[in-house]
């Protein structure tokens, strides 16, 4: 599963353009007073303006073994969110490795490290270093219901998790990261969780999706 295309909303479009782009050094395009897109490897992330904007989990693919650098970029800016006091934290049952950020939105930021997944470019890590985005979080009421919709209607597998409080539903590649908001916070800060509307544009099995999470319920249509 390949997200070609994310996009959330936020309150605050000038200060987040300011983070990313002037403190992070991303590259941005389309942006005005309501909106602005980030280039992320493969993916564009865009942000649009909403007064009342929940906050997310989002996760970017970094190169393989690069979380050491990950971290020391980061921290250049803000500290990272630990977990037990680890900065670094180990997913050995998914062969990945994780950094934490906040952003302005106080959305949960994830650089996420895979065993060969992708070969670093170079040495030094940056914003040009993300590969692309990795995961999106859906927080519901009924992991069972939207995890069907999007098995009938696209083809996507579970891939880790259950269908009561937690289910990774898609591929190492690309994730929907579903929780049942009313049983489970986000990780690894312990924030609530909220049912943030998002816009999924992303290939499976060699075909284009588009997704629209939308106060709480799920579309599908394919591209």
């Amino acid at each position: 599963m390949k997200i070609k295309k994310l996009t959330i909303y936020t309150s605050k479009v000038k200060r987040q353009l300011q983070f990313y782009r002037d403190e992070l050094n991303f590259q941005v395009r389309d942006y005005d007073e309501t909106s602005f897109e980030l280039l992320t490897g493969y993916s564009i992330l865009r942000f649009e303006y909403r007064e009342n904007a929940k906050p997310y989990h989002i996760a970017f693919h970094i190169p393989d073994n690069q979380e050491e650098e990950a971290l020391r970029w980061i921290e250049n800016e803000r500290s990272a969110l630990p977990n037990n006091n680890q900065k670094i934290i180990d997913f050995s049952n998914w062969g990945a490795k994780s950094v934490y950020f906040y952003d302005e939105d106080k959305n949960i930021m994830e650089l996420i490290s895979r065993r060969d997944f992708s070969k670093p470019k170079s040495a030094i890590f940056s914003a040009d270093s993300i590969v692309g985005v990795a995961e999106i979080g859906l927080a519901t009421v009924n992991i069972q219901e939207k995890f069907k919709k999007m098995q009938t209607e696209c083809g996507l597998v579970k891939f880790d998790g259950d269908l009561e409080r937690f289910c990774a539903v898609g591929e190492a590649s690309g994730l929907i990261i579903t929780i049942n908001k009313n049983e489970k916070v986000w990780f690894p800060t312990g924030d609530k969780a909220f049912s943030a509307d998002f816009i999924l544009e992303f290939e499976y099995d060699q075909t284009g999706y588009s997704m629209s999470f939308k106060e709480d319920q799920l579309e599908i249509s394919k591209k």
